[in-house]
Protein backbone atom coordinates (compact mmCIF):
# COMPACT_ATOMS: atom_id res chain seq x y z
CA UNK A 1 0.00 0.00 0.00
CA UNK A 2 3.00 2.53 0.98
CA UNK A 3 4.64 1.65 -2.74
CA UNK A 4 1.26 2.15 -4.16
CA UNK A 5 0.55 5.47 -2.80
CA UNK A 6 4.22 7.28 -3.05
CA UNK A 7 2.81 6.57 -6.67
CA UNK A 8 0.78 8.99 -6.54
CA UNK A 9 3.87 11.36 -5.16
CA UNK A 10 5.81 10.45 -8.22
CA UNK A 11 2.81 11.70 -10.69
CA UNK A 12 2.85 15.43 -8.29
CA UNK A 13 5.95 15.98 -8.62
CA UNK A 14 6.39 15.47 -12.11
CA UNK A 15 3.09 17.94 -12.60
CA UNK A 16 5.01 20.13 -10.83
CA UNK A 17 7.85 19.94 -12.61
CA UNK A 18 5.72 20.05 -16.22
CA UNK A 19 4.13 23.46 -14.64
CA UNK A 20 7.42 25.05 -14.08
CA UNK A 21 8.57 24.38 -17.80
CA UNK A 22 5.32 25.45 -19.34
CA UNK A 23 5.28 29.28 -17.83
CA UNK A 24 9.29 29.83 -18.89
CA UNK A 25 7.92 32.99 -20.42
CA UNK A 26 6.99 34.55 -16.54
CA UNK A 27 10.63 33.51 -15.11
CA UNK A 28 10.35 35.88 -12.23
CA UNK A 29 6.49 34.62 -11.42
CA UNK A 30 7.99 30.91 -11.48
CA UNK A 31 11.31 31.94 -9.17
CA UNK A 32 8.80 34.00 -6.94
CA UNK A 33 6.80 31.08 -6.03
CA UNK A 34 9.63 28.76 -5.65
CA UNK A 35 11.08 31.07 -3.33
CA UNK A 36 7.55 30.84 -1.38
CA UNK A 37 6.85 27.46 -1.84
CA UNK A 38 10.74 26.41 -0.18
CA UNK A 39 10.58 29.32 2.49
CA UNK A 40 7.30 27.29 3.37
CA UNK A 41 8.73 23.93 3.26
CA UNK A 42 11.79 25.03 5.63
CA UNK A 43 9.69 26.97 7.95
CA UNK A 44 6.51 24.85 8.26
CA UNK A 45 7.56 21.44 7.27
CA UNK A 46 11.15 20.33 7.53
CA UNK A 47 12.50 22.46 11.06
CA UNK A 48 9.26 21.22 13.47
CA UNK A 49 9.65 17.54 11.88
CA UNK A 50 13.93 18.28 12.13
CA UNK A 51 13.04 19.98 16.04
CA UNK A 52 10.67 16.70 17.07
CA UNK A 53 13.17 13.83 15.71
CA UNK A 54 16.17 15.27 17.02
CA UNK A 55 15.52 16.31 20.49
CA UNK A 56 19.14 16.59 21.84
CA UNK A 57 20.63 19.87 22.55
CA UNK A 58 24.31 21.14 22.43
CA UNK A 59 25.39 23.32 24.81
CA UNK A 60 21.62 24.37 25.44
CA UNK A 61 20.91 24.79 21.38
CA UNK A 62 18.80 21.58 19.77
CA UNK A 63 21.05 19.80 17.76
CA UNK A 64 18.44 19.94 14.68
CA UNK A 65 18.84 24.31 14.87
CA UNK A 66 22.91 23.64 15.21
CA UNK A 67 22.67 21.96 11.60
CA UNK A 68 20.29 24.03 10.36
CA UNK A 69 22.49 27.10 10.89
CA UNK A 70 25.16 24.78 9.51
CA UNK A 71 23.52 23.53 6.24
CA UNK A 72 22.96 27.67 5.74
CA UNK A 73 26.87 28.42 6.38
CA UNK A 74 27.91 25.08 4.25
CA UNK A 75 25.69 26.37 1.03
CA UNK A 76 26.87 29.81 1.51
CA UNK A 77 30.38 28.26 1.42
CA UNK A 78 29.87 26.15 -1.40
CA UNK A 79 29.13 29.07 -3.61
CA UNK A 80 31.65 31.39 -2.66
CA UNK A 81 33.82 28.50 -3.50
CA UNK A 82 32.63 28.17 -6.70
CA UNK A 83 32.71 31.84 -7.66
CA UNK A 84 36.40 31.62 -6.56
CA UNK A 85 36.92 29.06 -8.99
CA UNK A 86 34.91 30.45 -11.98
CA UNK A 87 36.50 34.07 -11.24
CA UNK A 88 40.60 32.03 -11.43
CA UNK A 89 39.53 30.72 -14.72
CA UNK A 90 38.15 34.47 -16.33
CA UNK A 91 34.66 33.85 -15.07
CA UNK A 92 32.53 36.74 -14.67
CA UNK A 93 31.52 36.01 -10.83
CA UNK A 94 28.01 37.89 -11.45
CA UNK A 95 27.28 36.86 -14.88
CA UNK A 96 27.28 33.16 -14.84
CA UNK A 97 25.90 30.95 -12.38
CA UNK A 98 27.52 27.43 -11.42
CA UNK A 99 25.30 24.48 -12.42
CA UNK A 100 27.29 22.10 -10.01
CA UNK A 101 25.21 24.61 -7.10
CA UNK A 102 22.08 23.31 -9.39
CA UNK A 103 22.64 19.92 -9.23
CA UNK A 104 23.76 20.02 -5.50
CA UNK A 105 20.33 21.72 -4.56
CA UNK A 106 18.42 19.34 -6.66
CA UNK A 107 20.19 16.27 -5.75
CA UNK A 108 19.37 17.33 -1.86
CA UNK A 109 15.51 17.57 -3.60
CA UNK A 110 16.05 14.42 -4.30
CA UNK A 111 17.29 12.85 -1.06
CA UNK A 112 14.47 15.00 0.62
CA UNK A 113 11.94 13.17 -1.80
CA UNK A 114 13.52 9.83 -0.66
CA UNK A 115 12.76 10.33 2.91
CA UNK A 116 9.39 11.66 2.13
CA UNK A 117 9.04 8.24 1.08
CA UNK A 118 10.27 6.70 4.11
CA UNK A 119 7.77 8.61 6.03
CA UNK A 120 5.00 7.51 4.17
CA UNK A 121 5.89 3.73 4.57
CA UNK A 122 6.80 4.16 8.61
CA UNK A 123 3.22 5.87 8.62
CA UNK A 124 1.66 2.27 6.87
CA UNK A 125 3.63 0.31 9.90
CA UNK A 126 2.12 2.58 12.45
CA UNK A 127 -1.51 2.36 11.48
CA UNK A 128 -3.83 2.68 8.05
CA UNK A 129 -5.15 6.62 9.49
CA UNK A 130 -1.49 7.55 9.90
CA UNK A 131 -0.55 6.30 6.59
CA UNK A 132 -3.33 8.56 4.62
CA UNK A 133 -2.78 11.64 6.55
CA UNK A 134 1.37 11.52 5.64
CA UNK A 135 0.75 10.01 2.10
CA UNK A 136 -1.70 13.08 1.64
CA UNK A 137 0.58 15.89 2.81
CA UNK A 138 4.03 14.12 0.85
CA UNK A 139 1.84 14.03 -2.12
CA UNK A 140 0.59 17.34 -1.90
CA UNK A 141 3.97 18.82 -1.19
CA UNK A 142 5.56 16.82 -4.11
CA UNK A 143 4.27 19.10 -6.25
CA UNK A 144 6.67 21.72 -5.20
CA UNK A 145 9.50 19.60 -4.89
CA UNK A 146 9.29 18.85 -8.27
CA UNK A 147 8.24 22.14 -9.39
CA UNK A 148 11.13 23.35 -7.07
CA UNK A 149 13.92 20.56 -8.27
CA UNK A 150 13.42 22.13 -12.31
CA UNK A 151 13.55 25.80 -11.15
CA UNK A 152 16.79 25.00 -9.39
CA UNK A 153 18.28 22.96 -11.62
CA UNK A 154 17.94 25.35 -14.60
CA UNK A 155 17.82 28.44 -13.00
CA UNK A 156 21.65 27.55 -12.67
CA UNK A 157 22.46 26.93 -16.06
CA UNK A 158 22.13 23.40 -16.59
CA UNK A 159 20.63 22.06 -19.99
CA UNK A 160 17.02 21.37 -19.97
CA UNK A 161 17.80 17.48 -20.44
CA UNK A 162 19.52 17.85 -16.85
CA UNK A 163 16.65 19.53 -15.27
CA UNK A 164 14.31 16.58 -16.46
CA UNK A 165 17.19 14.24 -15.55
CA UNK A 166 16.87 15.68 -12.06
CA UNK A 167 13.49 15.78 -12.31
CA UNK A 168 12.57 12.41 -12.72
CA UNK A 169 15.08 11.44 -10.29
CA UNK A 170 13.20 13.29 -7.53
CA UNK A 171 10.01 11.84 -9.06
CA UNK A 172 11.21 8.32 -8.69
CA UNK A 173 12.73 8.68 -5.39
CA UNK A 174 9.42 8.89 -2.93
CA UNK A 175 8.84 5.35 -4.68
CA UNK A 176 12.14 3.95 -4.04
CA UNK A 177 11.93 5.27 -0.26
CA UNK A 178 8.47 3.69 0.27
CA UNK A 179 10.06 0.31 -1.01
CA UNK A 180 13.02 0.61 1.08
CA UNK A 181 11.09 0.55 4.53
CA UNK A 182 10.00 -3.12 3.68
CA UNK A 183 13.45 -3.78 4.41
CA UNK A 184 14.78 -1.32 7.17
CA UNK A 185 14.07 2.03 9.32
CA UNK A 186 16.14 4.95 9.53
CA UNK A 187 16.65 6.39 12.87
CA UNK A 188 14.51 9.28 13.94
CA UNK A 189 17.96 10.65 15.35
CA UNK A 190 19.41 10.77 11.97
CA UNK A 191 16.20 11.62 9.92
CA UNK A 192 16.24 15.05 12.17
CA UNK A 193 19.62 15.83 11.73
CA UNK A 194 19.45 15.45 7.87
CA UNK A 195 16.35 17.27 8.32
CA UNK A 196 17.96 20.63 10.20
CA UNK A 197 20.83 20.63 7.27
CA UNK A 198 18.65 20.49 4.29
CA UNK A 199 16.65 23.11 5.82
CA UNK A 200 19.30 25.03 6.25
CA UNK A 201 20.47 24.48 2.34
CA UNK A 202 17.26 25.39 1.30
CA UNK A 203 16.71 28.29 3.07
CA UNK A 204 20.05 29.70 1.92
CA UNK A 205 18.83 29.12 -1.75
CA UNK A 206 15.73 30.70 -1.35
CA UNK A 207 16.83 33.86 0.42
CA UNK A 208 19.87 33.92 -1.57
CA UNK A 209 19.23 33.39 -4.62
CA UNK A 210 15.69 32.56 -5.65
CA UNK A 211 14.37 35.54 -4.61
CA UNK A 212 16.88 38.01 -5.78
CA UNK A 213 16.51 36.49 -8.99
CA UNK A 214 13.32 37.13 -9.28
CA UNK A 215 13.24 40.26 -8.20
CA UNK A 216 15.91 41.34 -10.14
CA UNK A 217 14.54 42.12 -13.92
CA UNK A 218 10.39 42.06 -12.78
CA UNK A 219 10.48 43.99 -9.01
CA UNK A 220 6.95 43.27 -9.00
CA UNK A 221 3.68 42.97 -7.00
CA UNK A 222 2.95 39.48 -8.81
CA UNK A 223 6.03 38.39 -8.33
CA UNK A 224 5.61 39.07 -4.23
CA UNK A 225 1.83 37.76 -4.03
CA UNK A 226 3.20 34.11 -5.73
CA UNK A 227 6.04 34.57 -3.10
CA UNK A 228 3.42 34.51 -0.66
CA UNK A 229 1.32 32.36 -2.57
CA UNK A 230 3.77 29.32 -2.05
CA UNK A 231 4.00 29.99 1.43
CA UNK A 232 0.73 29.85 2.10
CA UNK A 233 -0.09 26.65 -0.11
CA UNK A 234 2.42 24.89 2.23
CA UNK A 235 1.11 26.06 5.73
CA UNK A 236 -2.16 24.92 3.71
CA UNK A 237 -0.79 20.87 2.76
CA UNK A 238 0.63 21.26 6.85
CA UNK A 239 -2.40 22.39 8.03
CA UNK A 240 -4.22 19.84 6.31
CA UNK A 241 -1.84 16.59 7.26
CA UNK A 242 -2.39 17.57 11.05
Amino acid sequence: MAVFVALGAFLMTLAGGWTAQRVTDRRHLVLGLAGGLMLGVVGLDLLPEALEAAGDEVFGVPEALLLFVAGFLLAHLVERLLAARRAAHGADEHGQRSPQVGLTAAAAMVGHSAMDGVAIGAAFQVGGGMGAAVAMAVIAHDFADGFNTYTLTSLYGNARRRAIAMLVADAVAPVVGAASTLLFTIPEGALGAYLGLFGGVLLYLAAAEILPEAHHEHPARSTLLCTVAGAAFIWLVVGIAE
